[in-house]
């Protein structure tokens, strides 16, 4: 197989050793994808278990996400000092040790206190995982290694609520956390087998000013996009949700001064020097907050606008990650062939394509018609997302590559995340005036199209500044 064969000059690691490295990688993934999707569904039968208020068990999903994103930069740093297979190997063993955990829990502070403890294992897999396999692999693969990757989380996303539906009719909830103890063990065996232990020699000292004002510029958002998920009067969420954005923005101007004052910096911001990686960036956290808007705005037409069930919804899901799994491989191909930013362009013009389609759906749609134009999104996006990982990775140094995977990670989670609240203020201002919910639903979805449409004119600038 390509993927495993060996040239001379080729960077990275072996055949034999870089296939155990794929598949912790990709096992990793697999858990984080799962994790994330199922729990989502099982919100209502563990808030009907723990005899809570529904709007208390979003917290068993907010807590993972919460200090995932607070630590994503923090574990982005330590892999230089700490090393791959070092800072890895702990972050499967506490996610592990956290499933377990929630598997023993038999209340809701109790479960939520172990989602906050598995989402910083989480952090400090997802933040490396892409710049492990940039150090695995050698650079003509690189493309091809991220657009499998990008694959399997499409899968996964299509497979996990089928999953999750299945295993909740058939078994308790605990079922949906116990999932992850054999394929973290599987994990983490071949992590100590197979990733490269890459810390750097000597000493190195740790940033903790900078870490302090990630957690609280990082968090600090992500609490201002969870204000409108929860139950509450609009002008309410509106003054929250800038109390934390105050926090946010003014943690991040101070790190931002810290950084360029410091010796030996959380975020080297030089990593931001390459017009090609910072347009890479801003095009990611654009489609993202595209991609954000449309997950939650799609399930509100499905269901509160056509009137289908929410097991009819799901499935109408289905050709969007179907799309990603048909074009994302050959998009990756491609991109060690030819410049990522134009395949990654192509695709953002189709997704954008995809996106108008959906927020122009008559009143009353065919599920086929639905499917074709969810099918145009994944499709658009499967060719965008591993061209683009592979323009961030490539326009970074192999020394700062860990940072450049964390770059990514917080790109992609904030994106969603902002992506959500744009829909959370959007339904909290047309309630009170007595908007239809079919309007706010078709306004999000055309904010959408606008995110994109950003996105697209940042990977079109960064074609235009092409070298030669």
């Amino acid at each position: 197989m390509e993927l495993f064969s060996a040239r001379p000059g080729d960077e990275g690691l072996a055949g034999r050793e870089r296939a155990l490295a794929m598949a912790a990688v990709m096992t990793s993934t697999t858990m984080a994808v799962f994790d994330g999707v199922i729990v989502n569904v099982a919100l209502p039968p563990i808030a009907h278990a723990l005899a809570v208020p529904a709007q208390s068990a979003v917290w068993v999903a907010n807590g993972y996400l919460l200090s995932a994103a607070m630590t994503l930069a923090i574990f982005a740093a330590l892999a230089r000092r700490l090393g791959f297979r070092a800072l890895f190997a702990f972050g499967l063993g506490l996610f592990t040790l956290a499933s377990l955990g929630c598997v023993l829990s038999s209340s809701l502070t109790m479960l939520t206190g172990w989602r906050i403890v598995q989402g910083v294992g989480g952090a400090a897999t997802l933040s490396i995982a892409p710049a492990i396999l940039r150090s695995v692999f050698p650079n003509r693969l690189l493309g091809r290694i991220l657009g499998l990757h990008a694959l399997l989380i499409a899968a996964s996303t299509a497979i996990a609520p089928v999953l999750g539906g299945t295993l909740l009719s058939l078994l308790s909830w605990q079922w949906l956390f116990a999932i992850n103890i054999p394929l973290g063990i599987i994990a983490l065996t071949l992590t100590l087998q197979a990733i490269p232990d890459n810390r750097a020699p000597g000493r190195e000292s740790f940033d903790t000013a900078g870490a302090v004002l990630s957690a609280l510029m990082l968090g600090g958002l992500i609490m201002a996009a969870n204000v409108f998920s929860r139950p509450g009067q609009a002008e309410t969420q509106l003054w929250t949700a800038a109390g934390y954005g105050s926090v946010a923005i003014a943690a991040g101007l101070t790190f931002i001064w810290h950084q360029r004052r410091t010796s030996q910096p959380l975020m080297p911001l030089e990593l931001f020097a390459s017009p090609r990686f910072s347009l890479a960036a801003l095009t990611s956290l654009a489609s993202f907050v595209s991609q954000g808007v449309t997950f939650i705005a799609l399930p509100f037409l499905f269901q509160s606008v056509y009137g289908y069930s929410v097991f009819a919804s799901a499935l109408l899901f289905t050709p969007w990650p179907l799309g990603i799994m048909l074009a994302a491989p050959h998009a990756g191909r491609l991109a060690d062939r030819y410049p990522a930013a134009i395949i990654s362009t192509v695709g953002l013009a189709l997704f954008t394509l995809g996106l108008t389609l959906l927020a122009l759906l008559p009143e009353q749609a065919h599920a086929w018609d639905i499917g074709v134009r969810s099918l145009i999104c994944g499709i658009g996006f499967g060719c965008f997302q591993s061209p683009n990982n592979r323009e961030m990775l490539a326009n970074a140094s192999r020394a700062h590559s860990g940072y450049a995977s964390g770059v990514l990670a917080i790109m992609r989670t904030f994106g969603q995340c902002l992506g959500g609240a744009l829909v959370g203020v959007i339904m909290s201002i047309s309630a009170p005036a007595g908007a239809q919910a079919a309007d706010a639903v078709r306004l999000s979805l055309w904010i959408a199209v606008l995110a994109t449409v950003l996105a697209l004119l940042f990977s079109l600038s960064r074609i235009r500044n092409r070298p030669d």
